[in-house]
């Protein structure tokens, strides 16, 4: 399967976030965006065909997962992670961040505590914060590059402040990290020690970069399995994040029942028809599709890394295991958060994300999505590099 990643899609006046709502979120008319996480790629053509099928039908009624669609979830995660759901385990949602706020509102009362691991990614804080819950962060450990879990305060949180709930990003946004076997392993005996429920969103597993391994939470043991809620999606695997479905998996039947009826009690019943067409087409006839995504996007890392250490040396790249998101630091340049943000925004003409937004963790750091034809990403690098030119002797 030849396919053109270097090819540039126009995405204007189509109503997607990335670039049609600049103006309305306060940034310049033109700004070149590398910020929401999703892809400047087509679906799959397996997708595409599918849904052109579908939707010549004509007819766009209420909708339910057949057993085959469960069937191919299942065998998709037998096959690529060595991890065998039961298909009644399946819960389908519009979102994983949807389904992240009803298990806090579903296993957590107003004012118990949930636990997160900041810089994270910011819906977990809103949503915890939004449903008025009280956010216990036990913050990742940046040392010699590299990201790693404080274990000592991890449970030392979770027991002063009664952690009933805990929101594990794996592989983790935006830092990279693919977490091995042991550190999920003590996360899990901790949170069992304890009495924690574990929500883990997973929905980045496709993204492990080689000579890493993704390790499904809830294949590491039967006890962790039922304690914990597996979040994935072909949202970010396969750029279907519009069609508004998410694959969440809950082997303990009374966890799984509370689950449910909390989604429910939201108004959510039938999910979105397209988006299961589409999933079951990219979950059986999108692999290889996928396989030559991982080698443009690893070429894209590569080079990405080259540019920076010739040009802006002192940003710093925290190499990444995992994910198209690239946590770069800045903080060599001796700049706030505000001025490192005007300079990005108003001298490069760029959207990025900024670290602050990830948590107090993330200050002078800014995350950088490179799913994008490397041209686009390119003329973004070199944006940067010069609008950073005269700070690079300060």
């Amino acid at each position: 399967m030849a396919i053109n990643f270097d090819e540039i899609i126009d995405r204007h006046g189509t109503s997607c976030l990335k670039y049609d709502f600049a103006t309305e979120r306060g940034y310049p008319e033109g700004v070149l965006p590398f910020w929401v996480a999703d892809m400047d790629f087509r679906a799959p053509q397996p997708v595409i065909d599918e849904l052109t099928r579908r939707v010549a039908h004509g007819i766009f009624g209420y909708t339910d997962p057949k057993a085959a669609y469960r069937e191919t979830i299942v065998r998709w995660m037998r096959e690529r992670h060595g991890w065998t759901p039961t298909p009644d385990a399946l819960v389908v949602t519009p979102g994983v961040v949807f389904a992240l706020a009803a298990a806090v509102r579903a296993f957590t009362k107003e004012g118990e505590s949930v636990l997160l691991q900041q810089p994270v990614y910011y819906p977990f804080s809103e949503i915890i914060t939004g449903n008025r819950r009280r956010l216990v962060n036990s913050p990742l450990v940046l040392k010699d590059g590299r990201y790693g879990i404080d274990f000592a305060d991890f449970e030392k949180k979770i027991d002063e402040a009664h952690v009933r709930l805990f929101l594990l990003c794996s592989p983790h946004n935006p830092i990279g990290r693919v977490w091995a076997r042991d550190e999920l392993m003590r996360m899990a005996d901790i949170c069992e020690k304890h009495d924690v429920l574990i929500v883990a969103d997973e929905i980045h597993h496709e993204f492990v970069r080689p000579s890493y391994k993704h390790t499904c939470l809830a294949s590491l043991s039967p006890a962790t399995a039922k304690r914990t809620i597996t979040c994935t999606s072909p949202s970010k695997t396969f750029n279907l994040a519009g069609l508004q479905l998410s694959n969440i998996f809950i082997e303990d039947k009374p966890i799984r029942r509370i689950f449910r009826t909390e989604v429910l009690n939201t108004g959510y019943s039938q999910p979105n028809s397209l988006g299961l067409f589409a999933a079951q087409a990219a979950y059986e006839k999108g692999g290889a599709w996928l396989k030559e995504l991982l080698s443009y996007l690893e070429s894209n890392y590569q080079k990405t890394k080259a540019f920076l250490a010739k040009r802006m040396p002192k940003a710093r790249l925290i190499e990444p295991e995992g994910t198209y998101l690239l946590w770069i630091d800045f903080r060599a340049y001796g700049m706030t958060d505000t001025a490192l943000d005007e300079c990005i925004i108003h001298k490069a003409n760029l959207w990025l994300d900024s670290g602050h937004i990830f948590g107090k963790a993330g200050e002078g750091f800014q995350r950088i999505n490179t799913a994008c034809p490397w041209s686009v990403l390119e003329d973004g690098l070199k944006r940067l590099a010069n609008a950073f030119e005269d700070r690079a002797s300060r």
